[in-house]
């Protein structure tokens, strides 16, 4: 399952222990990428697939997958694995451009993206992560993700 728990553990070559994302998503991303292009996501991924700070999510799953830092969010977008598929759905999400992110994602899930996509534009990530924040959220920002990050 997506969600199973293992101790977190890092390594000088991943101190942010960013393999728990690839782990999580083993198995289910070729659905992710299945309901991205429907424009309907049923199955639950959102956290590990388009991650938010800690401490905007309180439960178990929101606050293993929490990003603690742009430190992090900087290295997520620089892994070989979590950067290119991050894009790659980002991507797919902006071929809905006019449906409302709420019909595309659920609640709170259209919540969730808006604070990655937040998150991930502070971390000096590509434009594509602020045009989902245009197309989708009239170029607003998740406030609390912005007050987290100082």
């Amino acid at each position: 399952m997506a969600t199973e728990r293992h101790d977190q553990q890092s390594s000088p070559d991943d101190p942010f222990d960013l393999e728990r994302f690839v782990d999580a998503q083993h198995g289910v991303y070729d659905t992710v990428l299945s309901e991205l292009r429907a424009g309907a996501k049923r199955t639950h991924w959102i956290w590990f697939v388009f991650p938010q700070l800690k401490g905007l999510g309180h439960s178990a799953t929101a606050q293993r997958f929490g990003i603690s830092s742009l430190a992090e969010a900087e290295a997520y977008l620089a892994h070989p694995v979590l950067g290119p598929r991050l894009r790659e759905c980002t991507g797919l999400l902006l071929t809905h451009r006019g449906r409302p992110p709420r019909a595309i994602l659920g609640y709170p899930d259209d919540l969730k993206v808006r604070s990655s996509m937040t998150l991930f534009a502070k971390a000096g990530g590509d434009r594509q992560f602020r045009e989902v924040l245009d197309a989708f959220y009239d170029g607003q920002q998740d406030g609390a993700t912005l007050d987290l990050l100082g």
